[in-house]
């Protein structure tokens, strides 16, 4: 216990930050020693190489790290929620806000084709087609594009996703 709380006053807003993430000390222990492991150049900071552009900054630090991977937190469904609370960051609702903008390129509020092209090809390289990948985009954005103006609002987004268990899908139980 004495190394958890050595490592724990070693990071600045540690009480806050678990706050709003909802991980324990030991959690944020086992995170802050990761970050450290892929900080190899030890500058508190990740550079798009250590850990890849997943936020669209030039590099991360420990705290962004952690924001991060609060996402895929699996929801505590059986916890009442306090309302006077903000969204905690592993719900429903913020999972979704989250996936939604990693389309979002332009942060216009809209996936667009042209994003969603980008983001498939990002993705997918060079397992399929440019021709597939095309097709991809338009299917999706016909399915989900509910008031026809080519392009997917979080909303639309949001209804495209209502029967698919996004905790299930957007959860990683990395740190038992």
């Amino acid at each position: 216990m004495g190394s958890t709380n050595s490592t724990l006053s070693k990071i600045p807003n540690v009480e806050e930050l678990m706050r709003e993430t909802g991980f324990s000390p030991a959690h944020i222990v086992r995170l802050y020693d990761r970050f450290e492991s892929l900080d190899k150049e030890k500058t508190g900071h990740l550079r798009p190489e250590d850990f890849g552009a997943i936020n669209r900054q030039d590099t991360v630090d420990f705290h962004s790290f952690v924001r991060i991977l609060a996402h895929f937190r699996p929801a505590e469904n059986n916890r009442p929620r306090d309302p006077s609370l903000p969204e905690p960051v592993n719900s429903r609702i913020s999972k979704l806000k989250f996936a939604f903008q990693l389309y979002d390129l332009d942060k216009d509020g809209k996936i667009s084709r042209a994003e969603l092209l980008q983001v498939l090809r990002s993705m997918m390289e060079m397992q399929v087609t440019e021709e597939q990948l095309e097709s991809i985009a338009d299917r999706t954005i016909q399915e989900a594009d509910l008031d026809r103006d080519d392009a997917i609002s979080f909303e639309e987004f949001r209804k495209s996703l209502e029967k698919v268990n996004i905790d299930h899908k957007m959860s990683i139980r990395f740190l038992r």
